[in-house]
């Protein structure tokens, strides 16, 4: 016999006709009735393992190995930049003149070096001539050659003081090249711009081929979350698309001000798809490997703080359960009580059947 709710659903949904047509025969019954249970879905409840998934918020991110802020070292004018934002760029590669009057004076210093070494050069041939006449001692030629040595120091030293600023161009203007190859992601400087040691990082180039996707993980996740987990990443620019990958490191300090552990993915960018400070979304799945009975998630029905499933048997009747879970994830509910293995779990118009059943 059909629940009394049935009748009631089948009347309210599939019959349009006045309070007057009373007269319905039992035939007519029957055959809504019939309608109503045809729209009825359910699945068997099963065994299987507990799979649960968390979902986390987090952001795209550089990685910091693959970064290079470029400051300068020096006060001066921008002469000329190369580049704009967001330029691929390649090592090596110019990127900006500056010219600067200190570097004047190390230009000065290294011609005066390169000077001094010449000089000490021709002495010394002067002193090995007169060495081999026996016109002066061994004193003096060890002298002679310590002299040049000096000469030669000296001037290394300031070409390398020279190196760590650019490529001498002269008259006080350096080229600046790029350190790696990358993308201009950052710049603070144009043509004719006055730069100083204090002000901020003139550009900054960016390996993009690799980047870190880091994870909000809060004090509730920490029994969930775990180093080398499987993650998908998804984004809104990219609807149906997901990243793969694994967490990576896992922080043992909570930012001060989110509140929250950092989890760090480090993901392969060969399409540059994934962009730095792009909102993201991660998603962790994790096997608990117990097992328990298990339905799609869609059936549950949550009333009164308590969670319950309709059920129906072999004579087509139905029935409320309340259940109690062990978790869930989007797909997927775990049960841990209220359930058997092959129970009919009502997944269509279970909450019309719910709120008849409830009523009666």
């Amino acid at each position: 016999m059909i629940n009394k709710l049935l009748y009631m659903a089948c009347i309210g949904l599939l019959v349009s006709c006045s309070g007057s047509d009373n007269k319905a025969s039992v035939s007519e019954k029957n055959n809504i009735n019939e309608a109503f249970l045809k729209n009825v879905k359910t699945v068997k409840a099963e065994i299987s393992n507990h799979n649960e998934e968390l979902v986390l918020t987090g952001k795209v991110e550089y990685d910091p190995d693959k970064v290079i802020n470029y400051v300068s070292l020096v006060n001066g004018v921008a002469d000329r930049t190369y580049f704009s934002l967001g330029d691929k760029v390649q090592k090596g590669q110019v990127l900006l003149d500056l010219r600067s009057s200190d570097l004047s004076t190390l230009q000065a210093e290294a011609v005066s070096a390169e000077s001094d070494v010449k000089i000490a050069q021709r002495e010394l041939l002067t002193t090995q001539s007169m060495y081999e006449d026996n016109l002066l001692s061994e004193k003096d030629l060890l002298e002679s050659q310590a002299k040049l040595n000096q000469a030669k120091a000296v001037y290394d030293k300031v070409q390398s003081d020279i190196s760590v600023h650019g490529t001498n161009r002269g008259n006080g203007r350096f080229s600046i090249k790029s350190p790696m190859s990358g993308y201009i992601v950052n710049k603070n400087v144009s043509s004719g711009s006055t730069v100083s040691t204090d002000s901020e990082p003139l550009f900054t180039v960016a390996d993009l081929n690799t980047v870190w996707v880091t994870a909000n993980v809060y004090a509730s996740n920490l029994l969930f979350v775990r180093e080398g987990m499987d993650v998908s990443i998804s984004s809104l620019s990219y609807p149906g698309e997901e990243f793969v990958g694994k967490v990576n490191t896992l922080s043992q300090v909570f930012d001060p001000e989110e509140k929250v552990l950092k989890a760090r993915i480090v993901l392969s960018n060969k399409d540059l798809k994934l962009k730095p400070e792009m909102s993201v979304v991660i998603k962790l799945k994790n096997e608990v490997h117990n097992r328990f009975i298990s339905i799609p998630t869609d059936a549950l029905i949550f009333d009164d703080d308590r969670y319950f499933v309709v059920v129906e048997n072999e004579d087509s009747q139905f029935k409320v359960k309340e259940v109690a879970l062990v978790g869930h994830n989007k797909k997927v509910t775990y049960i841990a009580s209220g359930l058997a293995e092959g129970d009919n779990v009502v997944v269509k118009n279970q909450l019309l059947i719910f709120s008849g059943l409830k009523e009666d």
